[in-house]
């Protein structure tokens, strides 16, 4: 059986990292724009960064920004995500790992997009909004997603423990990314709900053939 990794995200607070990864969720993210309701400065994402331990992702999410606060903030995390309009370029110039989010637009070609964001580790597909780069809240219709593409997908966008055995029944994703699903308010996560999404992760694994 093939293990669907998850990732928390939209992390402001120490107790709910902890509860996290009390959890077992494999990545923990952290929102650094600051137009985001779960946005943290460079000094908190410091101190909830040293609390993940050994083999927990520490991701740290991206709009468009300075290319020096990226740097930064590089020191405190494994991974980068880059949820805004930025170039491969642009991504792959941290000497970091990273991943590039694409909201689902209209028109958007996938398989062009894994062409051109050919260093990312995986592709995060999230729904499309205007004017809003991420936490939506809102799904996407999956089926747009072909069965096959040249990188990894971690799914985004409205899960919650609700639909998450649905979501890797019909998309198969490598990976989930929940934010909103898990909270109690913006930014502020609750335990039980963390510990339902894992089990519906669970749930759903166990339902692939």
């Amino acid at each position: 059986m093939r293990r669907t990794r998850v990732k928390f995200c939209g992390l402001t607070r120490p107790e709910d990292v902890d509860a996290a990864v009390a959890a077992g969720a494999d990545a923990l993210g952290f929102v650094l724009w600051p137009g985001s309701k779960r946005a943290v400065d460079e000094a908190r994402l410091a101190a909830l960064a040293e609390r993940v331990p050994a083999f927990v992702t520490r991701v740290g999410l991206f709009v468009d920004q300075d290319p020096a606060l990226v740097e930064r903030c590089a020191a405190h995390l494994d991974l980068l995500q880059f949820h805004g309009d930025e170039a491969p370029a642009e991504c792959a110039r941290f000497e970091r790992a990273w991943i590039k989010a694409l909201r689902m637009r209209d028109g958007l070609d996938l398989p062009a997009a894994v062409d051109a964001y050919a260093g990312a580790r995986a592709l995060l597909l999230d729904a499309y909004r205007p004017g809003v780069p991420g936490g939506t809240g809102a799904t996407f219709d999956w089926s747009r997603i072909p069965a096959s593409l040249a990188k990894p997908v971690i799914l985004a966008g409205g899960l919650s423990a609700a639909n998450a055995a649905d979501a890797i029944a019909a998309v198969a994703p490598f990976a989930l990314d929940v934010s909103g699903g898990i909270e109690a308010a913006p930014g502020v996560k609750d335990a039980e709900r963390m510990a339902a999404f894992m089990a519906a992760v669970r749930e759903g694994d166990a339902r692939r053939p």
